[in-house]
């Protein structure tokens, strides 16, 4: 099954590991000349195949209006819709899915809330983390840094053989996260991953579709050179 704008919609039951493939984490760092929502257009028209909307500063009234206008432009592309951290965000624009990390609620009590329908991501950076995560309900794993980061600079360093030993501890699917461009991109072919999350490789600079295109092809060559071994 391909998570493309053909055949995926709304519903937990029909998401697949496909939709990892290429994972856009927004950033409005990098918002200039065109807003928020401009840039995650243009990364939807470029081949992202999931988008995580992450706000660490933003004020509620405004994230939440932020997320509402997100999920229906990643639905007119079929495409997931992801919040960061934010319950009540999530529940209120009615993302597809939440994503949190080991400071953040618990996995168990996040799925609780949210329910059996919504995507459950979480952030793991250990075997022991990503075997409870996949206990407590996780539908997908990020797991970084994978190499040094800009974004979150005091994130710590994951090794290319704990990502691969994670990926084959769990039967759930597993996005690298951390530092990716399409210069490292090909070095985690064969350590089992469905897929990477970008930040900056995406919305950093100007022709973020014509950008995603590169990046989905690589992202597609990277995942499809093999599993874990």
């Amino acid at each position: 099954m391909k998570c493309d704008r053909s055949n995926w919609n709304n519903g937990r039951a029909n998401w697949n590991k496909d939709c990892l493939l290429l994972y856009g984490v927004t950033d409005r760092a990098w918002t200039g000349q065109q807003s928020l929502l401009e840039q995650v257009e243009s990364a939807l028209q470029g081949g992202a195949t999931c988008i995580q909307l992450r706000e660490k500063d933003l004020e509620e009234e405004a994230f939440l209006a932020e997320a509402v206008a997100l999920k229906a432009l990643c639905q007119r592309y079929s495409v997931p819709f992801i919040v960061n951290d934010n319950v009540e965000v999530a529940i209120k624009s009615g993302a597809n899915g939440i994503h949190v990390g080991q400071e953040d609620l618990e996995a168990a009590r996040v799925r609780q809330i949210m329910g059996e329908e919504v995507i459950l991501g979480v952030s793991v950076k250990t075997v022991e983390q990503a075997l409870l995560a996949q206990s407590m309900g996780a539908d997908y794993l990020g797991v970084g840094a994978v190499f040094p980061t800009a974004t979150k600079a005091d994130a710590e360093g994951i090794s290319r053989e704990t990502l691969k030993a994670i990926c084959q501890a769990v039967s759930i699917p597993v996005v690298a996260i951390g530092g990716i461009d399409s210069e490292n991109m090909g070095t985690l072919a064969s350590t089992g991953i469905a897929g990477v999350a970008l930040v900056s490789a995406i919305f950093k600079g100007e022709d973020i579709e014509g950008r995603c295109r590169s990046l989905r092809l690589l992202a597609e060559k990277t995942v499809g050179e093999g599993m874990a071994l």
